[in-house]
């Protein structure tokens, strides 16, 4: 227990890149902070930290321990406070990423309600598509739609969502309305980079089709092509989620109904499994209302 102990304190050195104000910080004597690392370093038989009278900074093999042990003090103290939070209220700041177009279309009514059940919970939300890296940034949560890449991350599917052909009624009217698939190759498709770069993959019951659809427009942004199809500027395939405040005001119309494409899974990715009460609730709150 000891060694787990020394271990804590040489992360708080690292991170805070001097005794002093690790000492400071966790309120150890700086003598006993000097101390207990030196017997660490002492037991792993290898010199963990370059000290100056300025700094200190790890060695490579102190950079590689600090890489690892960050982790395990981290499990540590999350499954600790995951068992202090099981009777109380969830409290904090909870940081998560989200991606643009889905959290402004479909998750900002969600996201309202579960603010309001949990008042004790701040928001801290990064709305991109990019990657973050949950180990190095200060991201509790990152929802995510598609497969994600493997990794070592864990990966919980929320749902998985509905897709189908759309287009606005004036389009309709001006080219009209595709019946089969083959049709839509007449047709402005507005397709999402990167993965429709070469077509729609659509099926009707068992039976699928690879359709090399085309047209003007291709994006990266799924609200871009929701809003361009309610301009009368193509078909869109589109999450029913997406699509359906557009269905409900007569802006969209579902197209060849008998046919979709492939549903798309919505995932919440975190660096680990044991999690504070405020990221658990917010996983088991997005799961409760996009799974119905």
């Amino acid at each position: 227990m000891e060694f787990l102990n020394d271990m804590a304190l040489f992360v708080e050195v690292v991170k805070a890149k001097s005794f002093r104000r690790a000492a400071e910080a966790i309120g150890v004597p700086n003598s006993t902070l000097s101390r207990r690392i030196s017997a660490l370093e002492k037991a792993i038989g290898l010199r963990l930290l370059h000290r100056t009278t300025r700094k200190i900074e790890p060695t490579e093999a102190g950079q590689l321990y600090f890489e690892r042990a960050r982790r395990i003090v981290e499990e540590a103290r999350l499954a600790h406070e995951q068992l202090g939070e099981m009777l109380a209220q969830p409290v904090g700041v909870l940081h998560a990423s989200l991606p643009v177009d889905f959290a402004n279309i479909f998750l900002a009514p969600l996201l309202a309600e579960f603010a309001r059940r949990y008042p004790g919970i701040s928001f801290e939300f990064d709305l991109t598509p990019r990657r973050v890296d949950l180990v190095t940034e200060p991201v509790d949560v990152a929802i995510r739609m598609g497969e994600p890449p493997s990794s070592n991350l864990i990966a919980r599917q929320l749902a998985r969502l509905p897709r189908y052909l759309y287009a606005s009624p004036r389009y309709v009217e001006l080219y009209g309305e595709p019946g089969e698939p083959a049709d839509l190759l007449r047709h402005e498709c507005l397709r999402l980079k990167p993965a429709e770069v070469a077509g729609w993959s659509l099926h009707r019951g068992k039976e699928t089709v690879e359709i090399a659809v085309g047209g003007r427009f291709l994006l990266n942004s799924v609200g871009m092509i929701r809003r361009l199809a309610t301009l009368d500027l193509g078909i869109a395939v589109l999450p029913e989620e997406i699509a359906a405040d557009d269905v409900a005001a007569g802006l969209l119309h579902r197209v060849m109904p008998a046919w979709q494409a492939p549903s798309v899974p919505v995932y919440a990715i975190t660096e680990t499994r044991l999690l504070p009460a405020k990221t658990q609730r917010f996983i088991e709150f997005l799961r409760e209302h996009l799974g119905a």
